[in-house]
């Protein structure tokens, strides 16, 4: 009985350890910069894996999730994911809806400027088939005349757009695009002989050969740094001290290797461009 109630009291103690642990963990983050103080809400699309995806159980998964739920413990904050399309995110950023797009945001210069974002991976985009596909595709410009998928309002689809125009001012046939808000979408269109070929990036285009419904002809494609994108500048700033800080103690390259991403090269991370003026 005393060894019970030894046992007893020590649990306690323990549960009043953590709780007190839990309670001193203060942010550096403003409730001002923050949607809701104490949490720190992110809009995902779960719908490219093994960045974000919904397992069989409905929960969330990836690197993108895991590496968020990291942060938060650095930056003391409660990590909420809002599920949503893609296209909708920027303009919704922008209107204050959330803090931060964790989707994979790929940079460009023209974001930035609208944007403050932290780049944390590096990305590409592949050129893929249905396997049993006769197509064969050696270049880019094999897409010429084609009917090809890509998902709306993306890089892939901005980056496959600009190759396109270069291949008809010299003369080629237009790839004739078919856009679709998810790569779910895209992958049934194209199983469905609905598309030639579908664009996307490498490792959710790895995943979808994995599950034998793709075949990759062209990869490493456009290849450029991917985000978190924010609207506050302190919240993104916090983010940035945080991976550096998980990158030091080997989180980081825990999850990159977990999930077969690619790191980025250096070892410390910041906001990359100017930021919007307000």
């Amino acid at each position: 009985m005393r060894l019970f109630k030894t046992l007893s009291a020590l649990a306690v103690f323990v549960c009043l350890a953590s709780s007190a642990d839990a309670q001193s963990c203060t942010s550096k983050v403003p409730a001002a910069s923050l949607i809701e103080a104490g949490k720190w809400q992110m809009a995902i699309n779960p719908t490219l894996p093994p960045q974000q995806f919904v397992d069989e159980k409905g929960e969330l998964q990836g690197l993108n999730v895991e590496l968020a739920k990291e942060i938060a413990k650095h930056i003391c904050l409660e990590p909420v994911f809002v599920r949503m399309d893609f296209p909708p995110m920027i303009p919704g950023l922008r209107a204050s809806r959330f803090d931060t797009i964790n989707t994979g945001l790929f940079w460009t210069e023209e974001r930035s400027k609208i944007l403050f974002m932290v780049p944390y991976a590096q990305q590409a985009l592949s050129i893929y088939t249905d396997p049993k596909s006769s197509l064969k595709l050696e270049t880019f410009e094999d897409l010429a005349g084609r009917v090809v998928g890509v998902e709306t309002a993306t890089y892939q689809e901005r980056k496959s757009r600009e190759f396109n125009a270069e291949m008809v001012a010299k003369g080629l046939k237009p790839i004739d695009f078919r856009t679709f808000s998810t790569v779910t979408e895209t992958s049934a269109a194209l199983r469905a002989g609905q598309l030639e070929a579908a664009i996307n990036i490498n490792e959710t285009a790895n995943a979808l050969v994995q599950r034998g419904i793709a075949k990759i002809w062209l990869k490493d494609v456009a290849g450029t740094d991917i985000t978190f994108a924010f609207r506050d500048k302190k919240v993104a700033q916090a983010v940035a001290e945080a991976l550096t800080a998980i990158r030091m103690e080997g989180t980081y390259d825990k999850l990159f290797e977990k999930f077969g991403m690619t790191k980025l090269a250096a070892t410390s991370f910041a906001i990359r461009g100017d930021g919007p003026a307000n």
